[in-house]
C-alpha cells in the first residue's frame, strides 16, 4: 500500500489513483490482449497524460503477470535419470525423484524459503520435551483415489522407512522414531529413541512424504499430491495432470507436467532454447550467459549449500591412507575452481560439509589452501609417489570433469599421475557413485546441520560416502540434537566439522549456486535453499503467462 502526496494524481508522474472500476478495467483488457496504444488511448480519454499512462501500464501490467492463472501445461528437463528412477519415496536418491515425489505426494511438513518448517498435511508438531511429538492431522485431505487421509497413513509411511528390507535411504533419519502411534483417526504420536528437536525438519526431508497405507506398487505415485500420476515409466518421463480435489485450492494452476531427465546439459539447454521445453533444470554458468542473452529465457540463481566432493574410500588400501587423502585435499585449488569453472556463481569451502549459510557454520576451522609443497610431502610419506591412480568423474556430478582434470594437473607437478575417466551421466549414481575408490559425489542442500552429517558422515550411514567412521563424532551427533543451548550446540557443531575436514575422505573445495533456467512465460518461481527448482517443490507453484 502506498501513500499519496498532495501533488500526486492524474496529471502528475507518481503513482496513480485510478478507481477500483478504472484498475479493473485496464486489467481486463491486458488479459484480453489489448495493445500499449489502445491502452494509452483510453487512459489518455480518462484524463492522464503520457508520462502517468506509460507507468500506469507497466504497473497494471507487472500486477497481471504477477496473478496466478489456471491452465496450460510445461515440460521440465531434470540432470538425472536411470531405469532405476523410483515413485518409491524410501527408494528416491536423486533430484529428478525429489521433483516427482513433491509433484504426487506431500510431507507432514513443508519448508518456507527461510528453511522454517511449515505444516501441510499435518495441522501442528508440537512436543514439550523433544522426545514424545504429537501430530495433528488434516481431515479435509484425500488420496487421489478418493479414499480419506488418516493417522493409518502416516504410520504405515514413516514405519516403512525403518525397515531395512525397504531399502530406506533415510534410515539414519527415521532409526531415530522409536514409536509411530494414531492415537486417533486425526493425531499420530512419534516418541524419539532421544531427544531431537529438529523433528519437524525431518518430516519435511523429500524422503518422507506420504503414502496411502499398504501401499506395495509405487509406480502408481499414490498420494494426496497437487498432480495426479498418469504415467510413469523410469528412465522416460513422468506426466502428472492436476488434482481437481487438491487441499491446498486454487493450486496447482498447471493441467499438466511433463518430467523429463536429459543429463547431457548441453541437451537441455538446446531443448530449452528450441521451445521443446519450458525448465532446465540444473545449468551450468556458462549456459547461464547463453540464457540471460536470449530474449524470452531468463535464469533463477539459488544460494545453498550444494557441493560436489573428491571422494576416498577410507575402506580400501591405498585411497585410505591419511596421508593420501590430505595429499588430495591440499591439491584442491579453490579459487580458482571457484572463478574458472563456476564464474564465481560459487563459494569458497574448506573440506567441511555445512555451508556459510547455515547458523551451525563454523568459521573457526582454518582454510585449507591449495599447497603444493604440503601435498607432496603428505604423497611422499603415503607411498603413492609417481604412480598411476585413477580417478572417476561424470557431467552428472556437477563440474566433476572439470575439477578432475584441475586436479590432474596440479597432481603432475608433484609426481602423481592422475588417470581421469569419464564414465556416462547416465547411470552414474547407481554404477559408480559409492563404489568407485576414487570419484566425485554432488550432494544436494540440506535443511538442518544435523539431518547432513547424519545422512553423510554417520558411522554405517548408506549414503557415507568415503565410509569414514568416528565414535566421538557418532556420539556428539547424537548429543547435539537434544542440545537446546544454542551456544552449546554450535560448539558441537564446529567439532563435528572439525573432524570431517581433517579425517574424513572427502575433499570440498566450493558451494555451489543452484542455476536453473526457465522461459520467462513460467511464473511463480522463487528461490528455496533445499535445492534446484524450489527445493523440487515447484511443480504446484508456478502458473504460465
Amino acid at each position: 500500500m502506498s501513500v499519496q502526496g498532495p501533488d500526486e494524481g492524474r496529471d502528475g508522474i507518481g503513482p496513480v489513483a485510478l478507481t477500483e472500476i478504472e484498475r479493473s478495467a485496464l486489467g481486463a483488457a491486458l488479459r484480453r490482449g489489448a495493445t500499449r496504444r489502445e491502452l494509452a488511448q483510453w487512459l489518455a480519454a480518462a484524463g492522464l497524460g503520457a508520462v502517468a499512462a506509460t507507468g500506469t501500464i507497466r504497473t497494471a501490467a507487472a500486477a497481471v503477470a504477477a496473478t496466478p492463472k489456471r491452465g496450460g501445461a510445461i515440460r521440465v528437463a531434470g540432470e538425472d535419470t536411470s531405469t532405476a528412477d523410483t515413485l518409491d519415496p524410501a527408494r528416491a536418491n536423486n533430484s529428478t525423484d525429489y521433483s516427482r515425489l513433491f509433484m504426487f505426494y506431500n510431507g507432514l511438513t513443508v519448508f518456507d524459503p527461510h528453511l522454517v518448517p511449515r505444516p501441510e498435511l499435518a495441522l501442528s508438531v508440537e512436543s514439550r520435551d523433544a522426545t514424545v511429538w504429537t501430530v495433528k492431522l488434516r481431515k479435509d485431505v484425500h488420496f487421489h483415489d478418493g479414499s480419506p487421509f488418516t493417522a493409518a497413513d502416516v504410520v504405515f509411511s514413516l514405519s516403512r522407512l525403518k525397515d531395512p528390507k525397504t531399502g530406506s535411504v533415510v534410515i539414519p533419519l527415521a532409526s531415530q522414531m522409536k514409536e509411530i502411534k494414531a492415537t486417533a483417526p486425526d493425531e499420530v504420536r512419534i516418541t524419539l529413541a532421544a531427544p531431537n528437536a529438529d523433528l519437524p525438519s525431518i518430516l519435511a526431508v523429500y524422503q518422507f512424504v506420504i503414502v496411502k497405507n499398504g501401499t506395495t506398487d509405487f509406480s502408481k505415485g499414490m498420494g494426496t499430491g497437487p498432480f495426479i500420476c498418469k504415467r510413469f515409466t523410469p528412465g522416460v518421463r513422468s506426466i502428472g495432470i492436476r488434482n481437481p480435489n487438491y487441499f491446498r485450492s486454487p493450486k496447482p494452476y498447471l493441467d499438466e507436467v511433463t518430467f523429463i531427465g536429459i543429463p547431457d546439459e548441453t541437451a537441455r539447454i538446446n531443448a530449452l532454447l528450441s521451445g521443446e521445453i519450458e525448465i532446465a533444470v540444473s545449468i551450468n554458468p556458462r549456459s547461464a550467459r547463453q540464457v540471460t542473452s536470449t530474449k524470452g529465457y531468463a535464469v533463477m540463481e539459488t544460494k545453498a549449500g550444494e557441493y560436489t566432493d573428491l571422494i576416498m574410500r577410507l575402506d580400501l588400501p591405498h585411497t585410505g591412507n591419511p596421508d593420501f587423502v590430505m595429499a588430495m585435499k591440499y591439491l584442491q585449488d579453490r579459487e580458482r575452481i571457484k572463478s574458472a569453472i563456476f564464474l564465481n556463481y560459487a563459494t569458497i569451502a574448506n573440506d567441511q560439509p555445512v555451508d556459510p549459510t547455515n547458523p551451525y557454520y563454523c568459521a573457526e576451522v582454518p582454510q585449507r589452501p591449495f599447497d603444493l609443497d604440503r601435498a607432496k610431502f603428505h604423497l611422499k610419506k603415503s607411498g603413492m609417489a609417481n604412480t598411476t591412480v585413477p580417478i572417476v568423474c561424470s557431467t552428472a556430478a556437477t563440474g566433476s570433469v572439470e575439477m578432475a582434470l584441475l586436479q590432474q594437473e596440479a597432481a603432475r607437478k608433484i609426481g602423481l599421475n592422475l588417470d581421469v575417466r569419464r564414465v556416462p551421466a547416465n547411470g552414474y549414481w547407481s554404477n559408480y557413485w559409492l563404489k568407485s575408490p576414487i570419484g566425485y559425489g554432488n550432494i544436494l542442500p540440506r535443511p538442518t546441520a544435523n539431518i547432513l552429517l547424519t545422512l553423510f558422515f554417520k558411522s554405517g550411514a548408506p549414503w557415507n560416502e568415503s565410509r569414514w567412521k568416528d565414535a566421538k563424532f557418532d556420539s556428539l551427533l547424537r548429543q547435539s540434537r537434544a542440545e537446546t543451548d544454542l551456544a552449546k550446540r554450535k560448539e558441537m557443531y564446529c567439532e563435528m566439522q572439525r573432524m570431517v575436514s581433517d579425517h574424513a575422505g572427502i575433499g570440498i573445495p566450493v558451494f555451489i549456486s543452484e542455476l536453473d533456467a526457465h522461459a520467462t512465460r513460467v511464473h511463480g518461481l522463487h528461490p528455496v535453499p533445499t535445492g534446484d527448482l524450489m527445493g523440487y517443490n515447484f511443480a504446484q507453484h508456478v502458473w504460465l503467462d
